[in-house]
């Protein structure tokens, strides 16, 4: 008779902290969000004032249960893993470290508590729970859009901050340096608030011409909200035809009709 030969430890650990296609794994990773969400609900509440005369001993508490929790999981990960560098210097790695040292910061610094909403970025591990990383290759057609429209974006920007300074100097001008406006720079940064439409109120002008001049800027933002959207918009749509079968752009004659794994164009032979 055969006997079973069972799993090493560390492949069983492994297999239950990266993995979660076992049941094993499904439940480290929804328990890990569960704690995840408690400590930066502790984090949160602990901020309110009336909560923190009242309760903060208890969070004081619960924040170290979780950072020693936390401190437990990451040193599970550098064991049960081959090559323990290879997560300290991956992206969530990076992030699992920032979990739990503000808390050991803040017996040396204080205040570096407050760091610990650091945490929220954990929330990241969602997507390997659910199993949604096979739909992060789609995030290529944001990057392709975005790194093709970030030229005309760039010179759209450029524009715009001219504007602003053109725009502030006159408004420093019509104003007399006063009323807020008592310098460039801040003309400047009122031009900025205005045309971007958060006008916080901190600075208004008084003079009819000054009106005049703010008026024409507000209309002037609501038109420039459109514009980056519009080309990084259509940029994107681009992107995802362009992947589409039957609609390959040739990049040499901008010819579409290739095939969905064709390579090069059928109409001039450029590589597609």
């Amino acid at each position: 008779m055969m006997k079973k030969h069972n799993k090493p430890w560390r492949t069983t650990l492994h297999e239950t902290i990266y993995e979660s296609n076992t049941v094993a794994g499904k439940i480290f990773d929804i328990a890990l969000l569960i704690f995840i969400l408690g400590s930066i609900l502790v984090v949160m509440l602990d901020s309110i004032a009336s909560y923190h005369l009242s309760y903060g001993y208890y969070f004081n508490k619960l924040e170290w249960i979780f950072t020693a929790l936390f401190t437990i999981e990451y040193m599970l990960r550098l064991i049960s893993i081959k090559k323990p560098l290879r997560y300290v210097f991956s992206f969530l790695g990076i992030i699992d470290l920032l979990a739990i040292i503000p808390s050991y910061l803040s017996i040396i610094f204080s205040g570096a508590q407050s760091l610990l909403v650091l945490r929220a970025l954990r929330l990241l591990r969602i997507f390997r729970i659910f199993k949604l990383t096979q739909f992060l290759t789609e995030m290529e057609f944001l990057r392709t859009s975005i790194s093709t429209s970030m030229k005309k974006i760039s010179i759209f920007m450029l524009v715009i901050f001219t504007l602003v300074i053109i725009l502030g100097s006159i408004m420093y001008l019509v104003e007399n340096g006063e009323n807020g406006f008592n310098n460039i720079p801040e003309s400047i940064y009122w031009a900025i608030v205005t045309i971007t439409t958060v006008g916080y109120g901190d600075i208004s002008p008084v003079t009819p011409l000054g009106k005049f001049i703010a008026s024409i800027m507000m209309f002037i933002g609501y038109g420039i909200i459109a514009v980056p959207t519009g080309i990084l918009t259509t940029d994107l749509a681009l992107a995802i035809r362009s992947k589409q079968p039957g609609h390959e752009t040739c990049p040499a004659c901008g010819r579409e009709g290739h095939d969905g794994n064709a390579k090069f164009c059928k109409y001039c032979g450029s590589s597609l």
